[in-house]
Order: C-alpha cells, then sequence, then structure tokens
C-alpha cells in the first residue's frame, strides 16, 4: 500500500465547495492524515458532490488504483442496521461486491451530527447569542434523526453573529476546530472509521 484515498460525500456543485469541504474533513481527520504521512504514505481526500459520485469515484479509483487504500464515506441517510456495505445495497441499491468492508464508511445520518459532537466549540465559533440548550444531549447522536440535527443547528445559531448554520460557509470551520474523540465517543460510524484508518497506517 502506497497510500490513502477518501472519496466522500459532500460540498455540493462548485468546486469552491468542495474544496472548502475537503479541508475541513481533512482537518477533522488530521490525527489519521498526519500519521500516514510520518509512515511515508500518500493522503488525498476527494469531496466527490452528491453521494452517488463519491460511490462511482470510489469504485474507479478500487479499480484502477490497487495499490492505493480507496475508501468510501457518505451520510447513511437513515438508521443503520447491520454492515454499512448492506445499508447501502438496501438503501441506495448499490453493488459493493468486491470491496473490504474495511473500506465503507458511513458519516452519520448526516455529517452535521459529528459537529454536534462538541457543543463547547460551537458555542465558541458562533458566540453571542448561540443557544447550548438547542443541542441534542443524546450520548449516542447517531439515533438523532437527519431533520432534527439540521434543526437544532438552526436554532442554536439563529440568533448569532454569524447567522443561521450554513453547510457551505461554516461547515469546514467547524470540522477543523471541533474535538474529533467527541464524535468518536458519541456516533460509533465515525469511531469505525477511525480505527480502520489507523488500521491501514499500522499494516503499512
Amino acid at each position: 500500500m502506497t497510500g490513502i484515498a477518501i472519496y466522500a460525500e459532500g460540498g455540493g456543485d462548485r468546486a469552491q465547495g468542495r474544496s472548502d469541504l475537503r479541508q475541513g474533513l481533512s482537518e477533522f481527520l488530521r490525527a489519521s492524515r498526519d500519521a500516514a504521512r510520518t509512515n511515508g504514505l500518500s493522503w488525498k481526500l476527494v469531496a466527490c458532490g452528491g453521494r452517488n459520485d463519491a460511490c462511482d469515484a470510489f469504485l474507479h479509483a478500487r479499480d484502477t488504483s490497487p495499490e492505493v487504500c480507496n475508501v468510501l464515506l457518505v451520510d447513511s441517510e437513515s438508521p443503520v442496521d447491520g454492515s454499512p456495505s448492506n445499508h447501502l445495497r438496501v438503501r441506495d441499491g448499490w453493488d459493493l461486491h468486491g470491496a473490504g468492508e474495511n473500506s465503507i464508511h458511513l458519516m452519520a445520518q448526516v455529517m452535521e451530527t459529528w459537529i454536534l459532537a462538541d457543543p463547547d466549540k460551537l458555542k465558541a465559533f458562533y458566540g453571542q447569542g448561540f443557544l447550548p440548550n438547542a443541542i441534542p444531549g443524546a450520548q449516542d447522536l447517531e439515533s438523532v434523526s437527519k431533520d432534527d440535527v439540521r434543526e437544532s443547528l438552526m436554532r442554536a445559531t439563529k440568533r448569532t453573529l454569524k447567522g443561521e448554520y450554513h453547510k457551505v460557509h461554516h461547515a469546514r470551520q467547524l470540522l477543523g476546530q471541533i474535538d474529533s474523540s467527541l464524535a468518536r465517543r458519541r456516533c460509533r460510524h465515525c469511531e469505525r472509521l477511525f480505527v480502520a484508518l489507523e488500521s491501514f497506517v499500522g499494516s503499512a
């Protein structure tokens, strides 16, 4: 294995939005990124826009760059029962046969779930007007529906000077600032992703 390449859902249709998300996710995963580079591995994170685009990019990379550990990272969009590959087969109709289970990963029902895991950093980022009581206190944040995640962020931030949470304008900065260990503790698929990346680096 010569490196790690992650093909992630998100960033929208514009190049700037995808670039911003790529930077934010890479900062969120910086412990794995830095460990990979320290061990002489290349690191690539691609924000692909739509989830189908992420899947297509992952499958293409799997077939054309077998020397790289290629990883698919998408929202689950709904509660997960079973393995990520089975969830995506049933929900999206994707044929991921031949892709190792350790290469298929889910963020949460929606990526913003990770952001909710660190309310202190959210409060520091938005400042005056932020409503911490609007943030779900559930230890298992993956049990919170994507609609409730978005609604809680909207209510918590709408009266701040930065304004209501905006995926394009705020996600990159927040992903780079929140404590990923809190997301790992409260989102089991986030923990699974970090463990997989650590195992890839350790086996290089």
